[in-house]
């Protein structure tokens, strides 16, 4: 089925204009919150749009993953977990709609109250609320989770602490946040952290956890077995606290949602065709087109679905880390993604069946325009017009190959770009002048077979003009070990972007992840002009000012030439068995976090 934004967001919220409306702070308690105007849904909806309350409960879900773990604790910098944990064994105050572009709706907290200019915002905890011991959640428990996680967590949550001035309990389940900065979305962004039982941790290190803690929350879902590095099992809760409220309804149908972990995508497409795992996405659409043919799909035993969204794509490609002195010049990068042959890898790798993704906030209304910036764009960019690179102002597009495996065009700008920034051939060697070789690594998680392709025929590329590419492939703990602490040249990167970016960007380019570990900001970019944009998109005021923000800091992204592109992901394909189902109306965001598994139900036929 097609989706349409604008159609979805009729009535109170009526297309992206209205989601972009004038200020709308409440003077008194509601039970959602939107980034502007009023959020979609009424104070009586019965459930998700894209969930379907009368589905049944029961049944499983097996999906796999490519790697291991060795902690259960996804809210530290230490260790390696599994991603999911993050959103199925935690909940927060409030949660997302992903029929939205951003609104919140009430889970702990059954109402929000925010000062008029969103200054502070008030939440009041639901009496009902209780952990999976049955104990009862408190506002204690909020405070001790957001103190810990602003300070001792993982670096993505330091960035809100910083600009919380005061929490406090301002009645029996009543917390307010009051904010030291002027910033719109912090009223909503304070609402979705995770909350932690304090008790738990009572004497424990919460920054070194690993397995021997098994979490206590208030989720719909308990850890309830795993083998380490090998497998993690969740079990619903058939004595959850929270199955009745609307945002619930309809969603957590699943009995067990077990995450298998395997040494590589080979071995893990194998254990799904032999039935070990009852679902599995899939990012090739060669892949898809021609090897998902196996009997029990040609039995109807096995079912593909293609799910349509309208998120931006994101950016997939590998990033060149600015930290290393190699690739601190944008020629330098310019000129490796010249030799970069997108159009054959495409042909090799999918049959040339996905577009190349061609900015970070492409395939949505927020994507940069073709050509010169004009208009608000222009004029958010002007003031920082001397340190912007070439492209950013006058307009930028990647280069294009005629498909042919010598790319001689763009291998010969690519050899003209790198001796304009110092680099030459000298004896089929690339050197500098002092007689340097040009070598670095390209690192790689073992297993993954897909991007290690793409790196061979990249690097056969790169060996043409004289350049030494070492590909090294490491275990899920050392790549993540390396990758927090920028300890790589090269790396495969994938940052997914959604329709209302805000604080998150900051996290993303911000000049504190250039030295700060385990940040998103693996390019090490400094850019005072991505900054200042990011701050117009948090304090916008309205629908234009907003997008003209968005589409600035996407050309700052792109011709900063920070990451090589690969093809985008403009559909979800998950392959599945046929007792699995989901609901006829899909979120905008199509299959992103929060549809699978949360509102797919098992029903024999």
């Amino acid at each position: 089925m097609k989706l349409d934004i604008f159609q979805n967001l009729k009535g109170a919220a009526a297309g992206l204009g209205l989601f972009f409306a004038a200020n709308a702070a409440t003077a008194e308690s509601a039970h959602g919150i939107a980034m502007y105007g009023d959020p979609q849904l009424p104070p009586d909806f019965v459930s998700l749009p894209y969930a379907n309350p009368d589905a049944p409960t029961g049944g499983r879900i097996s999906t796999g993953e490519v790697g291991g773990f060795d902690s259960l604790n996804p809210h530290i910098l230490k260790g390696s977990t599994p991603w999911q944990l993050r959103f199925l064994a935690y909940e927060s105050l409030m949660g997302r709609n992903w029929d939205e572009p951003f609104a919140l709706y009430g889970v702990l907290a059954e109402s929000i109250e925010t000062g008029p200019d969103r200054e502070w915002a008030e939440f009041t905890l639901r009496p009902e609320a209780r952990f999976s011991d049955g104990s009862p959640v408190t506002v204690a428990d909020v405070m001790w989770s957001y103190e810990t996680l602003g300070t001792l967590g993982h670096p993505r949550y330091h960035g809100v602490w910083k600009k919380i001035a005061k929490m406090e309990q301002t009645g029996d389940r009543k917390i307010r946040f009051t904010f030291n900065t002027q910033d719109r979305e912090l009223a909503l962004i304070v609402g979705m952290r995770p909350i932690l039982q304090k008790a738990q941790w009572d004497g424990k290190d919460f920054t070194k956890s690993g397995l021997d803690t098994v979490p206590i929350s208030s989720a719909p879902y308990v850890i309830t077995d795993f083998d380490a590095g090998r497998h993690v099992t969740l079990t619903r809760n058939p004595d959850y606290w929270g199955k009745d409220l609307p945002f619930r309804r309809g969603t957590n149908l699943l009995d067990e949602i077990r995450l298998e972990f395997f040494g590589d995508a080979t071995a893990q497409f194998e254990a799904f065709k032999a039935g070990v795992l009852n679902s599995n996405r899939e990012f090739n659409a060669e892949k898809w087109a021609t090897q998902y043919d196996f009997p029990s799909v040609q039995a109807g035993d096995v079912v593909k679905s293609e799910i349509p969204h309208e998120r931006p794509t994101g950016i997939t490609g590998f990033v060149m880390n600015t930290r290393k002195p190699i690739f601190q010049d944008w020629r330098v990068r310019d000129a490796m993604i010249h030799a970069f042959n997108f159009e054959f890898i495409n042909e090799a790798m999918t049959g040339s069946q996905q577009s190349r993704i061609t900015s970070y906030f492409s395939n949505s209304v927020l994507g940069m325009q073709a050509g010169p910036a004009k208009g608000r764009v222009l004029e958010f960019l002007q003031p920082h017009a001397d340190t912007l690179l070439p492209g950013a102002i006058q307009g930028y597009a990647l280069p294009v190959s005629d498909g042919s495996e010598r790319n001689r065009k763009n291998l010969a700008k690519a050899l003209d770009l790198m001796e304009q920034a110092g680099w030459s051939v000298q004896d089929g060697v690339m050197k500098d002048a002092n007689g340097r070789p040009f070598a670095f690594e390209l690192l790689l998680k073992t297993g993954a077979n897909e991007q290690e392709s793409i790196a061979q025929l990249y690097k056969s590329a790169l060996e043409r003009m004289g350049i030494d590419v070492t590909i090294t492939q490491i275990d899920k703990a050392q790549y993540k070990a390396r990758t927090d602490t920028y300890d790589f040249d090269m790396t495969p990167y994938r940052r997914g972007m959604s329709l209302s970016p805000g604080n998150e960007q900051m996290g993303y380019w911000g000049s504190e992840g250039v030295t700060k570990p385990g940040t998103r900001n693996w390019m090490g970019m400094n850019s005072p002009a991505a900054e200042d944009m990011i701050n117009k998109l948090v304090n916008s005021e309205s629908r234009d000012d907003f997008i003209a923000a968005a589409r600035a800091l996407d050309r700052v992204l792109t011709s900063g030439r920070y990451v090589i592109p690969f093809y985008q992901f403009n559909k979800g394909r998950i392959a599945h068995a046929k007792q699995l189902k989901y609901p006829e109306n899909l979120p905008i965001y199509g299959d992103w976090i929060g549809w699978q598994p949360d509102v797919w139900y098992w029903q024999e036929d």
